[in-house]
């Protein structure tokens, strides 16, 4: 393991110190199982884990253990009625003539199928976001990083796109509690919908997806859609095509979160990290290597505003971890060994065993003067936004009382 040799500000803070990270897992989350054949894979969180412990990264961190959202904090965004079914709903229920209406209403089925812990799955990926917000909102941690967040489609009163809790929307408004303005950002080749509609009307939270557009889940995400009402011109989308490589994406995402930066100034970040805009995604389309994936943050990182690291999509699950462990070595400053250590999937990442995933011999559709125009577009709009909304002074709400189960000699947590 080396520290970095170029890029200073990925090590230290504008005060000299490094960042201090924490980390949030929960040691359940690999057994969750959305059902044969089905391509989400809660298990991708364990093995990336498991690669963080390998490479020695949980000794630079604090290592958290969430704990498991409430039904009262849940519904912080989402219905009663919603949560409360979620709450209730089983396999066995699911079955029971009474429940399929309620299936129906909230789009519980196939792609959001009904399984085994669905709700403790629910509880451990909110806990884990909103418990990131808090360590940001008391100054705790300058990054806080919680791999099993990042559901970016669930709606306040139905299940999307294989989410059910959309924990980034609930630590969202937990940070929203101390943070005047919140800059939420999405690398996942799906456009993050559900989030963008969440704050489609505010001028608190800026929302910037980089996604497929076109005919491809969700279907949203034009490049004209820009908010409404307060929210007019704070939502932007980067539509995009196939083969995406390294290059072209950071000739987009560099300036214009340069711009986002300066204009808004938001006083805290949340980064998706969507792992299936990686190149050879069982459900993605574009062509980037893990080190193009994790420029974002290296990006973000290097503004000194406290970041919030969340996971997200990523179905080709080898892929996944080596990912969030690179990213999760970027958070902490030092940069691993291409060979990985010896582990217990260490099967999965044949015939190479290196952390890296390169680009494939894929085109990429995306023209230089398609993306020029799209990059100009994005910045006009931006440019249009004179200075920072600002916020009157109110009573800051209280934050919300987690336990502290900070591991302090990380037996638990460190659970593989």
């Amino acid at each position: 393991m080396e520290e970095p040799t170029e890029g200073a500000s990925l090590v230290s803070g504008p005060d000299g110190k490094k960042r201090r990270v924490s980390y949030f897992y929960e040691p359940t989350i690999g057994d969750y199982y959305y059902g044969q054949g089905h391509p989400m894979k809660p298990h991708r969180i364990r093995m990336a884990h498991n690669l963080i412990v390998h490479y020695g990264l949980h000794r630079r961190m604090e290592v958290n253990r969430p704990f498991p959202a409430g039904p009262s904090d849940i519904r912080r965004f989402h219905t009663d009625e919603y949560v409360e079914f979620l709450a209730s709903v089983s396999p066995e229920s699911s079955g029971d003539p009474s429940f399929s209406r309620h299936l129906k209403r909230f789009n519980v089925g196939e792609d959001c199928p009904v399984f085994d812990g669905l709700f403790g799955f629910c509880q451990a990926s909110a806990g884990g976001s909103i418990g990131a917000a808090v360590k940001l909102n008391r100054g705790d941690a300058d990054i806080a990083v919680n791999w099993a967040g990042g559901l970016h489609h669930a709606k306040k009163s139905e299940a999307s796109g294989f989410c059910y809790v959309n924990d980034i929307v609930l630590g969202i408004l937990e940070l929203l509690k101390v943070h005047r303005r919140v800059l939420y950002v999405d690398i996942d080749v799906h456009h993050g919908d559900g989030v963008e509609e969440a704050f489609y009307t505010t001028d608190r939270v800026m929302t910037v997806s980089f996604h497929k557009f076109g005919d491809f889940f969700p279907g949203t995400g034009h490049i004209r859609d820009v908010g409404a009402g307060q929210g007019k011109y704070y939502a932007l989308n980067v539509p995009l095509n196939d083969g995406l490589d390294d290059e072209s994406f950071r000739g987009l995402f560099r300036p214009i979160i340069q711009k986002v930066m300066e204009v808004y100034q938001p006083d805290a970040v949340v980064l998706q990290c969507g792992a299936d805009s990686l190149s050879g995604d069982r459900l993605g389309c574009f062509n980037l290597s893990v080190k193009g994936h994790a420029d974002c943050l290296h990006f973000l990182r290097s503004f000194n505003v406290p970041l919030m690291v969340l996971g997200g999509g990523g179905y080709t699950i080898r892929n996944v971890a080596r990912c969030w462990c690179y990213e999760t070595a970027v958070a902490v400053g030092v940069e691993p060994d291409n060979k990985l250590p010896y582990n217990e999937y260490y099967e999965y990442f044949g015939p190479d065993y290196t952390l890296h995933v390169e680009p494939c011999n894929m085109e990429n559709l995306n023209a230089h003067k398609d993306m020029e125009k799209i990059r100009n577009t994005l910045l006009e709009q931006l440019s249009g936004l004179i200075h920072a909304p600002s916020v009157p002074f109110q009573t800051t709400p209280a934050t919300t009382q987690v336990p502290e189960e900070v591991s302090s000699q990380c037996q638990i947590y460190i659970i593989i």
